[in-house]
């Protein structure tokens, strides 16, 4: 796959779970992902702030489509490991940012870190996570 952004693609075939969250994504290449998540009433907990579970959902999907870029054609990916540091709430009524870049990209393994941002610019969320990479079945 090549450098150039893929973000509309990823948007017409991306994963079920992330269409129905409302995930878009605004840049996608083999070296960085980039996306956004509406804070809405229904992605949220208890004060009305996304839920952490929204978080490394979207984190989750936004490091796969990351392996998926830098994987062999045939390949699949799945996450094996995953762990995130919440920093700040980010109401409802924002925009959510992430950001995910390659820690490593190994035959087998990729470690991504994606970084969630409220719409001040400020970190809410880093999310680490290690993507297998399989043969096809």
């Amino acid at each position: 796959m090549s450098e150039e952004n893929l973000a509309d693609t990823f948007n017409k075939m991306n994963a079920p779970f992330a269409k129905t969250m409302g995930v878009r994504m605004t840049l996608v290449t083999k070296s960085r992902v980039e996306g956004e998540l509406d804070v809405t009433e229904e992605n949220c907990t208890i004060p009305p702030t996304l839920h952490g579970g929204a978080i490394m959902a979207f984190a989750d999907n936004m490091g796969g489509i990351g392996a998926f870029m830098n994987m062999p054609e045939g390949a699949i990916t799945t996450t094996i490991e995953s762990k995130t540091n919440f920093l700040r709430a980010i109401p409802v009524g924002q925009v959510a940012k992430g950001v995910s870049t390659p820690v490593n990209i190994g035959r087998t393994l990729q470690v991504w870190k994606t970084e969630v941002f409220r719409e001040d610019g400020k970190l809410a969320a880093v999310v680490t996570q290690t993507q297998i990479i399989r043969p096809g079945d």
